[in-house]
């Protein structure tokens, strides 16, 4: 779990032990702070993911159930929150804008990067991020809250593999008995759509919310391992900053593809009638729209915190900490159904994820050993 900014950490300590000599006990706190201020920072995150998912789902799920059907709507508030982040865009700006750069290699000196290649960018993701909201909120019409997020954990898999791929993450047994665990309780519950409750959706609409489940969290694995390739070749100063960069300019194309396709579709001839016949009236109707949007916000704030923090695959994992609870309050608030094939593929989902977890907890070990080696070693050369 040895991201960006943990490297960075480590550097600046092993440079402040090779001038212990020529500078203050005082100052030497410096690096202890910023681990202090790192491990802050990646806290804030997960609790963002944590509560924005868990509640982003769960309000998704009630909107639906409560007589919403408009899928395009579904797919613009997971991205429309995003001015929330705007002031904080003002309050984080470094007083030199971070250094974009541009090189073949390394070694080579950096270069800015054209505005146009990041409106490019920002373009790309937001479009990319656009079709995923999308085929999310066909899952979540479609399936149980229940079954939704049991198959989103298999998030977990896809981006196992595209961070071996993109961003030459380890590839353990550990991680690859997760994938396998992910794998079975996904197919246990595609061949077994009798689990889900026929008042919801029938068999076809189950198949295709599953498959459209299945390629969102794909596709959702594929932006995170990208946005982490983006962060490790184009932004060589870290700050916050850029972080929000990330989270407001590409929501900012995706609100708007989401306002095109709402449009384009005709769905929104619909909304006026969707609004008056909502069953728990017109302020529910529009309350629930919002703080969907924002918890939505709060939750990929969080992951992109995490990808610049540390990794794209960490992130993940934590991302998926709400799914396995998010079933059993599915069952408390939604009433979903529960049989054998539902609690086996539960079972297997939260040992993949304990056995990723475990993978990360290692990692983590091997770090502070190592630090603390190298810390015990620069001691033993100045006695």
């Amino acid at each position: 779990m040895e991201g960006t900014r943990y490297r960075e950490i480590r550097a600046e300590d092993e440079e402040l032990n090779s001038q212990r000599s020529f500078i203050g006990a005082s100052q030497l706190q410096l690096p202890r702070f910023k681990q202090h201020k790192w491990w802050f920072q990646v806290f804030l995150y997960t609790s963002f993911i944590i509560v924005g998912e868990s509640a982003a789902t769960l309000l998704g799920r009630f909107y639906f159930d409560s007589g919403g059907n408009s899928k395009w709507i579904a797919a613009f508030v997971q991205e429309a929150g995003f001015p929330i982040w705007i002031p904080f865009l003002f309050f984080s700006r470094p007083s030199t804008k971070p250094q974009l750069i541009n090189a073949a290699n390394k070694n080579d000196p950096p270069r800015r990067i054209p505005s146009y290649s990041l409106l490019l960018m920002y373009l790309f993701f937001g479009i990319f991020f656009a079709v995923d909201d999308l085929l999310y909120s066909y899952g979540l019409l479609y399936l149980p809250v229940s079954t939704y997020s049991l198959i989103s954990a298999t998030q977990l898999a896809f981006n196992a593999v595209f961070s071996f791929l993109l961003n030459s993450q380890k590839f353990t047994a550990l991680i690859l008995n997760s994938v396998v665990l992910l794998t079975i309780s996904a197919s246990l519950l595609a061949v077994h759509p009798d689990s889900t409750d026929s008042t919801i959706a029938s068999e076809g609409n189950y198949i295709i919310g599953f498959l459209c489940t299945l390629a969102g969290s794909a596709m959702y694995s594929l932006g995170l391992s990208l946005i982490e390739l983006s962060f490790q070749k184009f932004v060589h100063k870290e700050t916050f900053y850029a972080v929000l960069d990330m989270q407001i300019y590409p929501s900012l194309v995706a609100t708007c593809v989401s306002l095109v396709g709402l449009f384009v579709s005709g769905e929104w001839k619909t909304l006026p009638i969707e609004m008056q016949n909502y069953k728990k009236g017109q302020a529910s109707y529009v309350l629930t729209l919002f703080w969907n949007a924002i918890s939505w916000n709060v939750s990929s704030l969080g992951l992109f915190g995490l990808i610049f923090e540390v990794s794209s695959l960490f992130s993940n994992v934590i991302d998926t900490v709400p799914l396995p609870v998010i079933p059993v309050l599915g069952v408390i608030f939604f009433h979903d159904k529960v049989d054998g094939v539902k609690i086996i593929a539960l079972i297997l989902a939260i040992f993949g994820f304990l056995s990723y977890m475990y993978q990360h907890y290692l990692d983590d070990a091997n770090v502070r050993k190592s630090l603390a080696d190298e810390e015990d070693c620069s001691t033993l050369s100045l006695t």
